[in-house]
């Protein structure tokens, strides 16, 4: 099976925040930046697997700083971990105020897709092999989120979560 890298998948997606996108405090409403997101993460997604790929979940969504009127966006997606036929893709997302290059980060977010054939069945997707420590940590990290959503989602008893009770465990000793 091919294995690929973060860098692989890596996907910047850049967007104007214009009136239509606003709401009446005029900041960017939290619907459009879900929606510009799914599209960042979903590249990231196809660009790993090379197949459609299709959203499963949306983790947490935690919008720490509006995005104003006029704006840019910058929305990073880059897949942390692939699974059997899913993947994880992680979100940072930035707002630029253009004249004063002022950039905050405003919001993160993990989504987790799915890759399909043509037929609509699911499909393997290639390994991932991360190279920093930092991809290294979010790569490890994965598992341990992939077994909270389960849980959940119901589709996980906590019992078998291994990875989350070994967090657990090491901080009784």
């Amino acid at each position: 099976m091919i294995k690929k890298t973060p860098t692989d998948s890596y996907t910047v997606m850049n967007e104007l925040v214009l009136p239509n996108d606003t709401n009446m405090l005029g900041n960017l409403m939290g619907g459009r930046l879900l929606y510009w997101m799914d599209i960042a993460a979903g590249m990231a997604a196809q660009k790993h697997s090379n197949r459609i790929a299709v959203t499963a979940s949306v983790d947490n969504v935690s919008f720490k700083n509006p995005i104003k009127l006029g704006d840019a966006v910058m929305i990073e997606a880059v897949v942390t971990r692939a699974f059997n036929t899913s993947l994880e893709v992680r979100l940072d997302v930035w707002s630029q105020n253009l004249p004063s290059g002022t950039k905050i980060k405003s919001n993160e977010a993990y989504y987790t897709f799915v890759a399909l054939e043509k037929d609509g069945h699911t499909v393997a997707v290639p390994e991932l092999t991360p190279e920093t420590d930092r991809e290294l940590e979010l790569y490890d990290g994965a598992l341990r989120r992939r077994q909270l959503r389960l849980i959940l989602s119901g589709r996980m008893q906590p019992d078998d979560a291994t990875e989350l009770k070994a967090l657990f465990t090491a901080a009784k000793k």
